[in-house]
Parts: C-alpha cells; sequence; structure tokens
C-alpha cells in the first residue's frame, strides 16, 4: 500500500464534517421510518400511562437507517472529498489486522526476519500518521520509540527496507 501525505487539517474537517453528517442523517432517517412504520403497522391510540407498544417498530426505523446511511456512505467512499478519510480508514483496517498477529512478528523480527521487519515498518510508520491525523498524542512517543527500534534494526543488519516493500499477503506468512 502507497503511504499518502494528508493535510491534518482537512482531513480533520472533512472527518468531522462527515462525522456529524452520518450522526444527523441516521437519527433523522430513523425518526422517519419510525413514524412511517408506526402511521403504517403501530397499535391504535393509548392511554398516556401506559406503553404504546411501538417499540419494535422503532427499532425497526433505527435498523433501517443504519442500513440507508452504511449504504450511502458506501457508495460515497470513493469520492474525492472522503478520499483522506477513507484512507485512514484503510489504514486502520490493516492496522488491525497486523495487531492480531503482533504477538507472532515480534519475536520473527528479532531473528532478523526480513518479512517480519517489512511488516512493523510499515506498522508503525503508518500508526504514528494515523495518531497524528487524530490528534492521539498520548500513545505518539511509545509509537515512535517501537519505530525507532525497529529502523536501527534495519539499519544494523543493513538491510534495504523500504514502506513499498508492504503488502497485506505478507501477513499470511504468521
Amino acid at each position: 500500500m502507497k503511504i499518502v501525505d494528508i493535510d491534518k487539517v482537512t482531513y480533520r474537517k472533512r472527518s468531522n464534517l462527515v462525522i456529524i453528517s452520518f450522526v444527523a442523517c441516521l437519527a433523522i432517517l430513523a425518526l422517519v421510518f419510525g413514524a412511517i412504520l408506526i402511521q403504517l403497522f403501530g397499535a391504535g391510540p393509548v392511554n398516556s400511562s401506559e406503553s404504546t407498544g411501538n417499540f419494535h417498530l422503532n427499532l425497526m426505523g433505527v435498523i433501517l437507517s443504519a442500513v440507508v446511511s452504511a449504504s450511502i456512505m458506501n457508495h460515497f467512499k470513493t469520492h474525492p472529498f472522503l478520499t483522506e478519510i477513507f484512507y485512514v480508514w484503510q489504514l486502520k483496517q490493516i492496522h488491525n489486522k497486523i495487531y492480531r498477529k503482533v504477538r507472532k512478528i515480534k519475536p520473527a523480527a528479532e531473528e532478523q526476519n526480513v518479512t517480519a521487519l517489512i511488516i512493523l515498518n510499515f506498522y508503525y510508520t503508518t500508526q504514528k500518521q494515523v495518531f497524528w491525523l487524530d490528534n492521539n498524542t498520548l500513545t505518539m512517543s511509545t509509537v515512535q520509540k517501537q519505530l525507532d527500534e525497529i529502523q536501527d534494526k534495519i539499519k544494523m543488519w543493513n538491510l534495504d527496507i523500504s514502506l513499498e516493500d508492504f503488502d497485506l499477503k505478507l501477513l499470511e506468512q504468521f
């Protein structure tokens, strides 16, 4: 995967706008779908002290709104406005896949396994980028330390490793 430089301010503005829009869309559609379902299939008039019995219809409205909102996001994920957001989302998915195997990858890296070093170099470099974009400063020093350790090992063992060497298929070895 190619590493992309992203403008932090643009990413944060667009990310916040997408989150707010998604939540607003979800809420509005849930109300609309719930009202329509209650109008069509809801129970008749009830006393003010009793339950309306329409909980299941409201729940269906929320589920429908989640499906529609997710479909809308899926449709527009390749739009240029969402390029940075989709890129970071993909990185986070890759981080999750690597994290699940990192216990096996780290010992292999200590034994000069080039594949493990490629994976860890990519992992820590892109993790640093994502943490910087998301303003996650609490763990930045830890990630930088781990990245420095991996890069020191790569230099010490005179290996020629770059970020472009990473491929998701490399994880299959672990």
